[in-house]
C-alpha cells in the first residue's frame, strides 16, 4: 500500500471507527493514546485528525446558519432548550462530520444559552436488529425527549457472496422498525423522528474493496416506504435530498458514506420536516382538526 492510501484508510478509520461506543467497557477506551494506538497513529495525529473533523462539522453548521430562512426556521423547532436529544443509527450517522454532529453544532450556536444534552447511540454496520437490541441501554436509558431514528442503509446491503438477497429482509426490517416505534412511542413524550436511508452511487460501492457488498437503489425506495408508513417525522421519504439522479459531490469516494455536503443536505431537510410539520399541524388546528405530524 502506498503511504497516501495508508494515510487515507487511516483517515477513514478515524472518521467511521469510534471505538470508544462500540466497545465501552474495555479498560483504557477513554485513553485516546491507546485508542490512537489501536488505530495505528501517534496520539498527536489522531486528535489532529478527529479535530478536523469535529472542524469541519462546525463549519457546517455556520454555514446553514448563514440562511436567513433557515435561521427562521430553526427558531421556531419544537425542541425544548434544556431537551435531551439522541440518535440511533447505523454507519451514515457514526461519522465525525456527520449529520447529527452538524445538527448538534446548529442547535447550540442558534440557541447559545440552551441546556441541549445529545446522546449519540449510532453505531457503524448496525442492522435494524442490532439497533433495536441497543434502543434500551444506550438510548431510552438516558430518558430522551426526542429519538431520531436513522436506520435501512445497511439493512438494505446485498453481500458479495449472495447478491439474491438483502442482509435483512424487508419483512424483518418493517418488524424490527415497527418494534422501535412502540418503544419510543411508550418511552418517549415526543414521536420518533425517522431519518430515511439516502440514496447511494452503487457503481462507486462496487469498486471499494472495503464494502462486503453493495446498495441498491431499487432496494432503498422499498426500505424508506416502510419508514414513511411509521408515525412521527418522515425526513425525505423520497430520498431525494443527494439529488436525484444523486450529485457525486454529496458523496465521499466509496459510494456509500455523504459527504460532508450531503450531511448538510440532511440537516437541512431535517429542520424543513418540522417546519412543514408545523405549518401542517397550525393548518388542521385552524380547521378545527387535530394538529401534529404524520400519524402515518
Amino acid at each position: 500500500m502506498k503511504q497516501e492510501e495508508k494515510e487515507a484508510l487511516l483517515e477513514y478509520l478515524v472518521q467511521f471507527s469510534n471505538i470508544e461506543k462500540r466497545f465501552p467497557l474495555f479498560q483504557g477506551i477513554k485513553d485516546a493514546e491507546a485508542v490512537a494506538d489501536f488505530i495505528g497513529l501517534d496520539s498527536d495525529q489522531f486528535q489532529s485528525i478527529r479535530n478536523h473533523f469535529d472542524e469541519q462539522a462546525k463549519k457546517a453548521a455556520e454555514e446553514i446558519l448563514k440562511d436567513e430562512k433557515m435561521l427562521e426556521l430553526i427558531e421556531s423547532l419544537p425542541i425544548e432548550a434544556d431537551a435531551t436529544i439522541a440518535v440511533v443509527g447505523d454507519a451514515i450517522t457514526d461519522d465525525r462530520q456527520g449529520w447529527f454532529q452538524i445538527f448538534r453544532n446548529v442547535l447550540e450556536m442558534a440557541v447559545p444559552k440552551a441546556n441541549y444534552r445529545f446522546i449519540d447511540a449510532s453505531l457503524g454496520e448496525s442492522l435494524s436488529s442490532d439497533a433495536l437490541r441497543r434502543l434500551e441501554r444506550d438510548v431510552i436509558a438516558h430518558k430522551p425527549d426526542w429519538i431520531f431514528v436513522a436506520l435501512g442503509s445497511q439493512d438494505a446491503q446485498r453481500l458479495h457472496l449472495t447478491t439474491g438477497r438483502t442482509l435483512v429482509s424487508l419483512a424483518e426490517f418493517w418488524e424490527n422498525i415497527n418494534a422501535i416505534e412502540s418503544a419510543i412511542l411508550q418511552n418517549c413524550d415526543n414521536p420518533p423522528v425517522w431519518i430515511t436511508p439516502p440514496p447511494v452511487i452503487s457503481e462507486l460501492m462496487q469498486q471499494m474493496p472495503l464494502h462486503a457488498g453493495v446498495v441498491l437503489e431499487e432496494d432503498l425506495k422499498e426500505f424508506r416506504e416502510v419508514i414513511s408508513g411509521k408515525s412521527g417525522y418522515i425526513v425525505d421519504p423520497a430520498g431525494k435530498r443527494m439529488g436525484s439522479p444523486p450529485d457525486a459531490w454529496n458523496f465521499l469516494n466509496d459510494g456509500f458514506h455523504p459527504s460532508l455536503a450531503g450531511n448538510t443536505e440532511t440537516v437541512k431537510s431535517i429542520i424543513k420536516t418540522f417546519a412543514e410539520a408545523e405549518k401542517q399541524d397550525k393548518g388542521e388546528n385552524d380547521g378545527n382538526e387535530p394538529g401534529g405530524p404524520d400519524d402515518g
